[in-house]
């Protein structure tokens, strides 16, 4: 019996039979393909609720995929934190032009937080997506946490400085980040979200594994054992080289990991273990955003040879992308599944 998309991506995340690989986007699928089709341009998409639902609709009506998800950019918490956000126009995603924040002690989370324009409009998005697709469609939320929202609100050269130069400082931002993080997963579950994507960027060009495991997992660990109120599972992401520390995160709690296609599959599932499972894993630059048809399919067979049963791009697509490569990673799916039944 064929499954609802919803089924099918919660009963992979239970480990549970799927009648197909359900195929997800736990970043952005937006491309300017889709959004001359629905009539939407930047930066409507990031700013109005109902224009931002439309174009994460986009990633069901005309790709096929199994989930949806209305936060296309990582300045939407920044933003309503303080942080200076160049919006964008044409094809181009928004920026941070200024990093307000130079000491933990000015970390301020305001009271009105969820209700501030660049919050609200994505949990406006989430609770209009949940009205469109009910239980047909797995809605996908996306926080950032306290390493990433460190980046956007201290600038990223200078937090990891403050790693290597004063501990006690790095920690501390953290330790003021993590409950904007929290609360706004809390506030994505409640509006209908039923998997959360948790992206904290420790990805192999900018911190060591070592550093991981001394600032973050700790704070991951509290997460994800009490601290969020979950209601679904929550997938950790972080762009680049991640093997050398994939069984470091599969000690976080995390329900999954979202990994880049630099890293082998197969060794990512070795190191993982049975403890977290593996999303993602498509090629973005090479693939999806140049490719053909035919190279994309390799790689989806790929990778459900070797294990991954949750297909997805590797990170947010170019927007230049075209939607025949996107379609293209469904379109895989489907007939893998008909050559293995």
């Amino acid at each position: 019996m064929e499954m609802t998309s919803k089924e099918r991506v919660m009963a992979a995340f239970a480990r549970k039979p799927v009648d197909r690989a359900p195929v997800i986007n736990p970043t952005s699928v937006i491309t300017m393909d889709s959004m001359r089709a629905y009539g939407l341009k930047f930066p409507d998409v990031h700013l109005d609720g109902e224009k931002m639902a439309l174009a994460a609709a986009a990633g069901r009506e005309l790709l096929g995929f199994d989930s949806v998800m209305p936060k296309f950019s990582v300045v939407h918490s920044a933003a309503a934190l303080g942080a200076e956000v160049e919006w964008g126009k044409g094809d181009a995603m928004p920026v941070i032009r200024r990093h307000p924040i130079k000491d933990p002690s000015q970390v301020k989370i305001p009271s009105d937080f969820l209700d501030r324009q660049p919050v609200k409009v994505v949990l406006d998005a989430i609770r209009l997506l949940k009205k469109r697709y009910g239980d047909e469609v797995a809605i996908i939320g996306k926080v950032f946490g306290p390493w990433t929202t460190a980046y956007n609100m201290c600038g990223t050269e200078q937090f990891l400085l403050e790693t290597a130069l004063d501990p006690e400082k790095a920690s501390a931002y953290l330790e003021a980040f993590a409950p904007v993080s929290v609360m706004f997963a809390e506030a994505q579950f409640e509006a209908g979200a039923d998997i959360i994507l948790w992206g904290d960027h420790v990805s192999g060009d900018l911190c060591s594994p070592k550093a991981y495991e001394e600032f973050l997992l700790p704070i991951h660990k509290r997460i994800n054992h009490g601290w969020l109120k979950k209601s679904g599972p929550v997938i950790m992401h972080a762009c680049g080289k991640t093997l050398d520390r994939i069984a470091l995160i599969s000690e976080s709690g995390f329900e999954a990991f979202h990994f880049d296609s630099r890293n082998d599959a197969g060794e990512m599932l070795k190191l993982a273990g049975d403890k977290i499972l593996l999303t993602g894993g498509v090629n973005n630059p090479k693939l999806l955003f140049k490719g053909t048809p035919e190279e994309i399919k390799k790689q989806v067979f790929d990778l459900l040879d070797t294990g991954i049963v949750l297909i997805s791009p590797e990170c947010a697509v170019p927007v230049l992308t075209p939607n025949q490569n996107l379609i293209a990673i469904v379109d895989a799916v489907k007939e893998y599944s008909k050559i293995h039944k």
